[in-house]
């Protein structure tokens, strides 16, 4: 097959075109055709060496990507319910195997869109995140109907999917906040925000206005901006850090216990593989969301050799709405 590696850790010009061995999926397991890889910043942080050290982050030579959309290609022993040929997607797992022309991962993270029309470059693009957004919002912080969602980082990969779902949740109101830069890309989007402001602007530019469930994917100096945006027993999702701070900055524990608020944090690769159950009922709603058009962002795509092309635009925050590759 082919496949995109990663020779050594270090910059987009250790991601090199090359052959390896098809897969064969085990007991369990579905091997899928790629037609569409998406690229995260996941990506780029684990090819830059950042999580080198943590449990379960694959190790030079490996092939990176977490999120494919394709075809069921072959089934392992015990696998039901799909069929060779069949369109899916695939959720992230072990942070790796995605830029090639064949991928295998676990059946509890396979989802079929057959029953949808949504094109494939898309499907890799949001529906593995609109997913995992779904399970945030009801396991992580609970969202409930009519309660109010502030979104930092708005068009991001991960945060652009969560207002589409939280409308299907039936939040009353979704406000998303990005960098000065971004705001006339935000003023054309078709995310389902009821405005989007200027994340420099802060607090002033809401004024006054609190929410029940704020999402940061960013860090730094928003997420601690963020315990001011909340109404009384509001909750704050850290889910992320595109920000790139990772100094000492934090959260101030005095007040969490004073304000009555509460911080949560979502994980989706160390959290989807110890709870599967959660994702069969997440994509019901997330599909749905996608197919109603509710999560339609811009989606560029690139050859699966143009890989370290796509990590230098992520790293330079150049890239507007998601990168795919495709084989």
């Amino acid at each position: 097959m082919k496949a995109v590696q990663v020779s050594r850790f270090g910059g987009p010009d250790v991601l090199a075109l090359t052959e390896l061995p098809d897969p064969e999926p085990g007991p369990g397991r579905i091997a899928i055709n790629v037609t569409h890889a998406a690229v995260g910043l996941i990506d780029v942080y684990i090819r830059q060496g950042l999580f080198k050290d943590a449990e379960g982050v694959p190790q030079p030579p490996y092939v990176p990507g977490l999120e494919v959309a394709g075809t069921v290609r072959a089934l392992g022993e015990g696998v039901t319910g799909f069929a060779v040929g069949e369109k899916v997607v695939a959720l992230p797992g072990n942070a790796s195997g995605g830029y090639a022309s064949v991928y295998v991962s676990d059946e509890a993270r396979v989802v079929s869109t057959e029953r949808h029309d949504i094109d494939p470059a898309l499907a890799a693009a949001v529906v593995p995140n609109a997913i995992m957004a779904h399970v945030a919002l009801t396991r992580a912080i609970h969202l409930s109907a009519g309660e109010s969602v502030l979104v930092h980082g708005a068009l991001g990969a991960f945060a652009a999917t969560f207002p589409g779902v939280a409308r299907q949740l039936g939040a009353s109101r979704v406000v998303g906040t990005v960098r000065a830069g971004r705001l006339a890309a935000a003023a054309a989007t078709k995310l389902p925000y009821d405005a989007v402001v200027d994340s420099a602007r802060l607090p002033d530019v809401l004024d006054g206005e609190k929410f029940d469930v704020v999402v940061d994917p960013v860090g730094g100096s928003v997420r601690t901006q963020s315990l001011d945006l909340l109404a009384p027993s509001g909750r704050l999702l850290l889910v992320g850090n595109a920000g790139g701070d990772w100094g000492a900055a934090g959260i101030d524990g005095n007040q969490i216990w004073l304000r009555n608020v509460t911080v949560a944090g979502f994980n989706a690769g160390a959290y989807l593989p110890a709870h599967p159950e959660s994702i069969r009922p997440a994509a019901e709603v997330a599909l749905k969301a996608v197919a109603d058009g509710l999560v339609d962002t811009e989606v560029e795509i690139l050859p699966l050799a143009e890989a370290a092309t796509a990590h230098e635009r992520l790293e330079s925050h150049t890239a507007n709405g998601r990168i795919v590759l495709t084989p």
